[in-house]
């Protein structure tokens, strides 16, 4: 009797959290689930249930593959960036030097930033020539280029953008692991004579895994949930050369107002990030904490 009143009792303790997550994350994802198999309602037209006409417009659907393979070069840009750039800064200031919390705050400022304000500084950057980026390659003799105007180069642009936006973020969790880290244990190496690198690689480096770990799948989740820059730096364009699959959701859902097909790009978007999650759960976990 007192362990079924134990289990009431913390089940009553998660309830308000639980039934957040519930009201605002399960619930609409299943109520996304269900509008993928009927159609947008128009004027005095209901809804109607069309089963999978909707994923077969998307698999005929060129712009929807564009994304796709946007999203994909866009995920292979950033977060092996991002991760790389992030373990860099926190090695460095995490060392004993002069300025060590001004050159913290330098490279976690871009994080407080908001995204729009971010994105309206680079779009300064990029300016044909007016543009930081131009004075600086202009020196150089290079001609003037459009940099978020051309299907070669927009892509990019919004990939170091979110590089230098979200480096920051990742380098707070690598600087908090690198400091539970037992000094003893680098006094032990120097003692040794391990080199910096040794050290790195054969102590510091596999500790950290855990940490890398999740910035890892935060990393792939925010690859898959940019639209602010996109909106705007580029809008997509030119010729959907930079349109990511979340900027593509919201033309479809918000400026041709198809809620149903939206809808449909919506499961498939969340039934990738939930695989991209299990898969990196189910497989490096165990290697990470040692199992």
């Amino acid at each position: 009797m007192k362990r079924f009143s134990l289990t009431i009792q913390g089940w009553l303790l998660v309830l308000p959290a639980l039934s957040v997550l519930v009201v605002f994350t399960h619930w609409p994802a299943l109520a996304t689930f269900i509008d993928s198999f009927y159609s947008t309602p128009k004027g005095r037209r209901p809804s109607r249930f069309i089963g999978l006409d909707n994923y077969e417009q998307m698999v005929g659907d060129p712009v929807f593959w564009k994304a796709a393979t946007n999203n994909l070069i866009f995920l292979g840009g950033t977060v092996p960036l991002s991760i790389a750039l992030s373990l860099i800064m926190a090695l460095w200031v995490n060392d004993k030097l002069k300025g060590r919390a001004a050159l913290r705050m330098a490279f976690f400022t871009p994080t407080i930033l908001p995204m729009i304000a971010v994105a309206n500084i680079w779009l300064f950057f990029f300016t044909p020539q007016y543009g930081l980026l131009e004075q600086i390659t202009g020196l150089f003799g290079a001609p003037s280029w459009p940099w978020l105007g051309s299907d070669k180069t927009a892509l990019f642009c919004v990939i170091i953008v979110a590089v230098w936006k979200e480096a920051g973020f990742f380098m707070i969790f690598y600087l908090a692991a690198l400091q539970q880290i037992s000094p003893a244990l680098g006094e032990a190496a120097s003692l040794e004579g391990a080199s910096r690198w040794m050290f790195f690689r054969r102590v510091q480096w596999p500790l950290l895994m855990p940490t890398t770990l999740f910035i890892l799948i935060n990393a792939m989740i925010n690859a898959f949930r940019l639209v602010d820059h996109v909106f705007v730096l580029t809008h997509g364009g030119p010729n959907n050369s930079s349109t990511l699959l979340l900027y593509y959701i919201y033309e479809v859902g918000f400026k041709y107002w198809d809620t149903a097909y939206a809808a449909t790009l919506t499961t498939v978007l969340l039934v990738t990030l939930g695989l991209i999650a299990a898969i990196q759960y189910g497989l490096l976990e165990r290697r990470v904490h040692y199992r």
